[in-house]
């Protein structure tokens, strides 16, 4: 139990935050907001609810009486004795919802099955939605944590699912497992799936989320050439990697953490990292952190330079050719060079989107067609920290954010996005953290050392801090999410 005093009052609340069980203790409290010291989750201290994102679920409150100097906390025995979160996080957290009324005819579709789909359907339950709710999916499974795929890479789907089926149907939010949209006639508001099937709708949320990007070098087409967006997926990796050479094209933080999950002996010691773009440039503390990180465990990285060809043998691959003619032995190649978004169903109809397909949304997640919403890694949407210019960030904890605002929105609430966005990930023990938007930064703030690995940098765009990233350095993150999300400034003087 996490006991709280908030000017005169005290509050008595669990200790832990449900999203991955961090102590609650060490986080950021600012007025009655509780802000999670590792992804940045949010809640009230009064009630227990939810008021940033990634958790799914409320944290227990437990009455607090003060009686002769002392305080007494009355609680239920079995709420205290329950154990680790993912195990109990589903017998907890939400507040009563609504579950579907058949005199409701009014139908909700939601096109995804991610968290902003599903917290979008959460969320209507709870606000007292009594119509039907589709949500509809390619993949195979409930939605899971997809940031465990690179991570996590033993684990079965199962293990990362967010939501088990019976909780989906408890509260009568129907799953449509592999069935993909393929075409949307917004004017008669029906959505065609692959199958031949279509679905009518009086609302309708688009949540596809993106994909990978694609290999565009000779032997692409090649056997062993693999990308990680599905929990099968992640598991042909681990399995292909065993005792053999494994090439990750980019230098991203999914490709760094595979290097990871993929054990030594499981691989060769020369792990390997390419940057697909030929004038990469990394910031010093990525440098010092995690590649130095990597590097001293064996990892190779071969920068400022590009993949132009992968060559094989009986259709598997089995070479990696560099622009700079060196050749890399690769048994198994992971790709992961930025992702594109799930849109092209959408082509030749009249919704608004980027040049990148990307759907265009304003803050109440609105597209410029009546009724329709769109959320996540498929939207770009105005961001506070860039002064209202939009973007879009793939991060699990906006996905989520976007959902929730976009039911409050079908409901007729007015409800504008309000939220920081939050990056994080570990490795080698190491906690990163990033919070903010660093979009079109032009100076930085380093506190801490940088050899020692751990540190905190602070991003700075015309003199003000609008994003914070930091080794090691737990809840520091948290704190400067809290300052911004509070529409508070940090100058650079300040930050210094």
């Amino acid at each position: 139990v996490l006991l709280v005093r908030n000017r005169r009052e005290f509050r008595a609340l669990g200790s832990k935050c449900p999203h991955y069980g961090a102590p609650l203790s060490k986080g950021v409290l600012r007025g009655e907001r509780l802000r999670c010291p590792w992804h940045g989750a949010c809640f009230n201290i009064r009630t227990g609810d939810i008021e940033e994102y990634p958790a799914l679920d409320c944290i227990p409150c437990f009455k607090v009486t003060v009686e002769d100097g002392k305080v007494f906390i009355t609680a239920k025995k079995k709420v205290l004795t329950l154990p680790a979160v993912t195990e109990h996080r589903q017998s907890l957290g939400l507040r009563d919802t609504s579950r579907r009324c058949l005199l409701n005819k009014n139908t909700v579709l939601l096109l995804g099955g991610g968290v902003a789909a599903l917290v979008c359907a959460e969320t209507l339950r709870q606000e007292g939605f009594t119509g039907r709710i589709i949500m509809a999916t390619r993949e195979k499974h409930v939605p899971y944590d997809k940031s465990k795929l690179s991570k996590e890479m033993n684990l079965k789907a199962e293990d990362i699912y967010l939501r088990k089926p019976e909780f989906l149907e408890a509260r009568g939010i129907e799953l449509w497992t592999e069935k993909e949209a393929v075409s949307v006639d917004f004017q008669r508001q029906k959505v065609h799936f692959m199958d031949g099937s279509s679905q009518k709708y009086h609302q309708l949320l688009i949540a596809t989320g993106s994909h990978s990007a694609f290999l565009k070098v000779p032997g692409a087409e090649l056997q062993n050439i693999c990308t990680i967006q599905t929990p099968e997926e992640s598991s042909k990796v681990l399995e292909l990697a065993s005792g053999k050479n494994l090439v990750a094209v980019g230098a991203s933080f999914i490709g760094t953490r595979l290097e990871l999950c993929v054990p030594a002996a499981a691989r060769d010691t020369n792990g390997i990292s390419l940057q697909p773009g030929a004038a990469a440039e990394l910031p010093a503390w990525l440098l010092a952190g995690p590649f130095q990180m990597l590097q001293n465990k064996g990892v190779k990285f071969h920068m400022k330079t590009e993949l132009c060809e992968l060559r094989g043998k009986d259709g598997k691959v089995t070479e990696a050719v560099l622009a700079n003619g060196e050749k890399l032995p690769a048994d198994v190649v992971v790709v992961g060079i930025g992702s594109t978004p799930n849109s092209a169903f959408l082509k030749g109809t009249s919704i608004a989107r980027d040049d990148k397909g990307a759907i265009l949304v304003n803050l109440h997640m609105q597209t410029n067609i009546p009724n329709v919403f769109a959320a996540g890694d498929v939207v770009t949407f105005p961001v506070a920290l860039l002064d209202g210019d939009s973007s879009s960030i793939h991060h699990q904890q906006v996905a989520e954010a976007h959902g929730h605002c976009a039911a409050l929105n079908m409901l007729g609430r007015g409800e504008e996005l309000h939220t920081v966005p939050y990056f994080w990930t570990t490795l080698l023990g190491k906690s990163i953290r990033y919070a903010g938007c660093g979009k079109g930064y032009t100076d930085t703030v380093v506190k801490g050392s940088l050899e020692q690995q751990k540190f905190l940098i602070f991003y700075i765009r015309d003199g003000h801090v609008t994003a914070a990233a930091s080794l090691n350095c737990d809840p520091m993150v948290s704190l400067i999410a809290e300052v911004l999300y509070l529409g508070k400034q940090i100058s650079k003087e300040e930050a210094e």
